[in-house]
């Protein structure tokens, strides 16, 4: 399995530059505890940390059941720490470290799981499993499932690699649908360029779309879906040729200059609004953005979805999306029980049939088997016809996060025309060497 890699120590890493973030008011330490419920009369108080902060419709699903679970238990109350994303896994590793984790946090599974797991910081939920067993498929629970024991329930199944176009944009250019191949792929952005629009909205402020959303699907094109696992087995490099020219695509667009002038300053809400605004033709984000692309926008019939076109000799399905089984509720393992008792009610009114169907009507994506509410939008059925025919890895749900910190830094270097795609690669596999090594 993939947690075999990791150990205990892997929760000593970069402690010492992580503790400038801060862990007030957010672990289960004796001042936490002397605020919850012993000193609230028959009120319990749970903490809970979450990274639901941008405008995005799931998040605002996910605090409105917060907000109802309270008003239907009012002798439970759930203190939120509420973390941007793009710090939330720092923060995470930082009060594991420290032993002090929330109550209750969203975790991610596979190389963010395993130090968790490892360090025993975790509580195993097998107990729990009957509530969702006619509606969660094993495939949904395995990737927060270790050594028979359950840690998480995900909450959604995002595929981060969506490709959105502008329909209008694309036919002033004579492409009546988005392109197959990757040769006809950069045609397409090359005369864009030349009809002077913006080919792809890009907001890399943040770091992580370039790796996540961009770069797990194109290397998955070159390199198959089995070679994230490789390089943490030992069995490939990150200078594999076939990565190195997935790393090269980055280069390449940003050379054409693909992508707007101001995306290392733009986050990637503002990005989004790029597209919806007319000002780039494509956009690659995630399913939930459809939300905001076509499903509340009165304008979202001039969107298109596609995948990231096939690579000539490449080893990947084309049909393949990258996606994930992501926001998976666990439960600090250090709760005395009658905190235990209330963080386990918390979760099973969180994560329910209820919440999924919520998200669907919203147009979120969900690992559950529920019947689909007649609210949904028509928009849904494409997606889930879209992203239904094979799911290729994340990259930053495989590789350990200090490793996707090297690289995220050296593509971004890349699209202001520093360093090559060679040297990003040797960067990547040594901070994995050295990671090993620990």
């Amino acid at each position: 399995m993939v947690y075999s890699n990791f150990t205990k120590r892997s929760l000593l890493v970069s402690l010492a530059g992580l503790m400038a973030v801060t862990t007030a008011a957010c672990g289960n330490s004796a001042d936490n505890d002397a605020n919850g419920g012993s000193s609230a009369g028959d009120k319990v108080t749970i903490t809970m940390m979450h990274p639901w902060t941008t405008p995005n419709i799931d998040n605002d699903v996910y605090k409105a059941r917060i907000e109802q679970f309270q008003k239907d238990h009012p002798d439970i109350v759930i203190k939120t720490d509420e973390v941007p994303s793009a710090q939330y896994k720092t923060k995470l590793r930082t009060l594991a470290a420290a032993n002090n984790l929330a109550d209750v946090n969203v975790v991610w599974p596979g190389a963010d799981l395993a130090p968790l797991v490892d360090g025993e910081l975790l509580q195993p939920i097998n107990g729990l499993m009957d509530n969702w067993k006619d509606i969660l498929p094993e495939s949904a629970l395995t990737p927060f499932n270790v050594d028979g024991q359950q840690y998480a329930i995900p909450t959604k199944q995002t595929f981060v690699d969506i490709v959105y176009y502008n329909k209008e944009m694309l036919a002033s250019v004579g492409y009546e649908a988005f392109p197959a191949t990757y040769a006809d792929f950069i045609e397409l952005v090359k005369k864009l360029k030349e009809a002077g629009l913006t080919p792809i909205s890009l907001g890399n402020k943040e770091q992580w779309p370039l790796q996540s959303s961009i770069l797990s699907i194109i290397g998955d094109r070159f390199t198959g879906s089995d070679f994230l696992q490789k390089v943490l087995n030992g069995e490939a490099k990150f200078t594999d040729p076939e990565f190195v020219s997935a790393i090269a695509v980055i280069d390449e667009l940003s050379k054409l200059k693909a992508f707007n002038t101001d995306a290392n300053n733009m986050d990637s809400v503002q990005s989004q609004d790029y597209l919806i605004q007319g000002k780039a033709a494509i956009h690659i984000s995630s399913s939930t953005v459809d939300a905001r692309v076509r499903i509340n926008n009165e304008e979202g019939d001039k969107f298109g979805i596609a995948l990231f076109p096939s690579v000539e000799g490449g080893k990947g399905d084309p049909a393949k999306s990258a996606g994930v089984v992501q926001y998976g509720i666990a439960i600090n393992s250090k709760l005395d029980e009658r905190k235990k008792a209330a963080a386990e009610e918390f979760m099973k009114y969180f994560v329910s049939e209820d919440l999924y169907k919520d998200l669907i009507s919203n147009g979120v994506v969900v690992p559950a088997k529920v019947e689909v509410p007649e609210d949904a939008s028509p928009y849904q059925k494409e997606m889930l016809e879209l992203t239904g025919k094979g799911t290729a890895p994340v990259f930053d749900s495989i590789i350990p996060t200090q490793v996707v910190s090297v690289i995220q830094n050296g593509l971004q270097a890349l699209t202001v025309g520093r360093g090559t795609p060679q040297e990003v690669a040797q960067d990547t596999q040594a901070a994995m060497d050295e990671y090993n090594k620990k």
